[in-house]
């Protein structure tokens, strides 16, 4: 099995250290803004990082993932999306249950605070983090372009990310130093995920078309059950088509940069 070009390695760092030096950015950035402004722009990162993520798992991560498939897998592929995405909905619904301290009369759980909720956050977004690099580096691995193309959904949703765990964190009781040291240290798991992705690049290549589609259903999940429910505490007209404007313009970017590796 032929090795991978080291020279995809530095991307792949590359990448790593931008996303976290951009979502940390942004974190940092959006603590000093006036809260009116933060509510606002947030709603258009959130919107701009549904049509990205979207728009990489069907046009991008699942086509390459059926062609690395052998002919007798492809049905797998699929098979995987969805696992991924019943996995991704019992380990969130895990998390809701492990902070959750009661039932409200209309069956939804309520939360006695947020104390135990910064910690939690950390310890979900340093694997999710990890698991973002492996990703990246199966995507690198598949196709260059394909990896940056996931490299710039990935950084996409992890600013609007990042910037909800810091106010979670604050309101945890961390301090403005903490919470932004703390999640320097998560998002460097990147960095660990996509390294020890590359060491073992024989098991990486074997598996890739599965972990391509595993990265499909985590982009989907995220979309789906995350970030879109969250555009829908914006119902005014203008919020709305503030929202598909923005939708539209992660799309846009995907199609665009689809189209120049052709």
């Amino acid at each position: 099995m032929a090795s991978p070009d080291p020279n995809l390695l530095v991307s792949i760092i590359a990448f790593t250290l931008l996303g976290a030096a951009l979502s940390l950015a942004a974190g940092a950035v959006y603590l000093l803004l006036p809260e009116h402004w933060r509510r606002q722009t947030v709603a258009h990162l959130i919107s701009l990082a549904t049509g990205t993520l979207l728009s990489v798992a069907f046009m991008e991560l699942l086509p390459e993932a059926v062609a690395h498939a052998r002919v007798g897998e492809r049905h797998l592929v699929f098979a995987s999306v969805l696992g991924g995405i019943l996995l991704f909905f019992v380990l969130e619904k895990a998390l809701i249950w492990r902070h959750a301290h009661g039932v409200d009369s209309h069956g939804h759980v309520y939360h006695h605070g947020l104390r135990y909720a910064g910690p939690l956050v950390m310890v979900g977004d340093t694997f999710h983090n990890f698991l973002d690099g492996v990703l990246l580096t199966a995507a690198f691995v598949a196709d260059p372009k394909l990896g940056v193309a996931t490299g710039i959904a990935i950084i996409a949703h992890e600013i609007p990310q990042e910037v909800g765990d810091f106010a979670i964190m604050l309101e945890s009781g961390f301090s403005r130093w903490q919470t932004f040291a703390l999640n320097g240290i998560s998002s460097l798991a990147m960095v660990a995920g996509a390294l020890l992705a590359w060491w073992q690049f024989d098991l990486l290549q074997q598996h890739l078309a599965f972990t391509l589609a595993f990265t499909a259903a985590s982009f989907l999940y995220i979309s789906i059950a995350d970030l879109i429910p969250s555009l829908h505490r914006g119902v005014t007209l203008q919020e709305t088509a503030a929202q598909i404007f923005w939708i539209g313009v992660g799309v846009l970017l995907m199609l665009t940069l689809q189209h120049s590796h052709h």
